[in-house]
C-alpha cells in the first residue's frame, strides 16, 4: 500500500518541484533551458507510451493489435474533444478569443496542463491496476517516476509566468503545485475500477499512451520548434527518450 501511495503521489512532487523553481530563477525561464525542459519531457513521455502502454497493451492482449490501436485513437479522440470544449492556451500560442479573451495567458496555459494531466494521472492509476494483469510493480513505478520528470518543466512553466505577471513567488508556487493535483485524482479514479477493469486493461493502457502523445504532438513539440535553439529540444528529447526507455527495461 505504501508502495502505491508513493507511485500515486511522486508525479504530484514533480509538477511542485518545478514550480519550486520559481524560489530561486529570475522571472523568465532562459530560453535555452526552457527549450531544453521540453523537449526532455517529450522523450520521456514517448518512450511511456511506446514501451509503458502500447507494448504491455499488445502483450496482455495475446499480441491482437486491435485494442492497442482502438485505445490510443480514442485517447487521441479523448484530447481532441477537450481541447475543443474547455478554453484554454496551447503552449507559445499568443492569439486569444471569445471566452480566452478574458482569462489571461498564464490562466489558460495552467488550464490547458491541468486538462492534460488527468490522462497522466490515468496512465500511472492504470499501470498499477495492471500489477493483477502481469504488469510489475517496477514497471509501474517507471511510468510514475517518468512522468514525475516530465511535470518538472511543466510545473515550471507554470509557477515562472505567473511571477512575471506580478504575482507573489508562494502564490505563483502554489498555482503551478495545483495543476498537478489531478494527476492522483486520476490514478485514484481508475484504481477504484480496477475491479472491473478486466478485459478493458489493454484498451486503457493504450488510450492512456493516446492521450500522452498527443499532448506531446500538439502542445510540446510546437513549442520546441519555434524560435531559436530548437537544436537543444532535439538533445532534450533524446537524453528524455533513453532515459525512460533504460528505465522502462531496467525496472521492468
Amino acid at each position: 500500500m505504501n508502495a502505491l501511495i508513493i507511485g500515486i503521489l511522486l508525479p504530484l512532487a514533480g509538477t511542485m518541484l518545478g514550480s519550486a523553481f520559481v524560489f530561486f530563477m529570475k522571472k523568465e525561464i532562459p530560453d535555452r533551458l526552457k527549450k531544453t525542459l521540453l523537449g526532455f519531457a517529450s522523450g520521456v513521455m514517448v518512450a511511456a507510451g511506446v514501451w509503458s502502454l502500447l507494448i504491455p497493451s499488445i502483450d496482455m492482449a495475446g499480441e491482437s493489435i486491435i485494442p492497442a490501436a482502438v485505445g490510443f485513437l480514442s485517447g487521441i479522440a479523448f484530447l481532441l474533444l477537450i481541447d475543443e470544449l474547455t478554453p484554454h492556451l496551447h503552449v507559445g500560442t499568443q492569439k486569444t478569443e471569445g471566452l480566452r479573451s478574458r482569462l489571461s495567458r498564464t490562466a489558460m496555459l495552467a488550464l490547458a496542463v491541468t486538462i492534460h494531466n488527468l490522462p497522466e494521472g490515468m496512465a500511472v492509476g492504470v499501470v498499477f491496476a495492471g500489477e493483477s494483469h502481469g504488469l510489475t510493480l517496477s514497471a509501474a513505478f517507471a511510468v510514475s517516476i517518468g512522468i514525475a520528470l516530465q511535470n518538472i518543466p511543466e510545473g515550471a512553466i507554470i509557477s515562472m509566468p505567473m511571477f512575471a505577471e506580478g504575482n507573489s513567488r508562494l502564490k505563483s508556487f502554489l498555482i503551478g503545485s495545483l495543476s498537478g493535483v489531478v494527476e492522483p485524482i486520476g490514478s485514484v479514479a481508475i484504481l477504484l475500477l480496477a475491479g472491473a477493469l478486466g478485459v478493458a486493461l489493454p484498451y486503457l493502457l493504450a488510450f492512456a499512451a493516446g492521450a500522452m502523445m498527443y499532448v506531446v504532438v500538439e502542445e510540446l513539440i510546437p513549442e520546441t520548434a519555434q524560435g531559436s535553439h530548437t537544436n537543444l529540444s532535439t538533445i532534450g528529447f533524446a537524453f528524455g527518450f533513453v532515459l525512460m526507455m533504460v528505465m522502462d527495461v531496467m525496472l521492468g
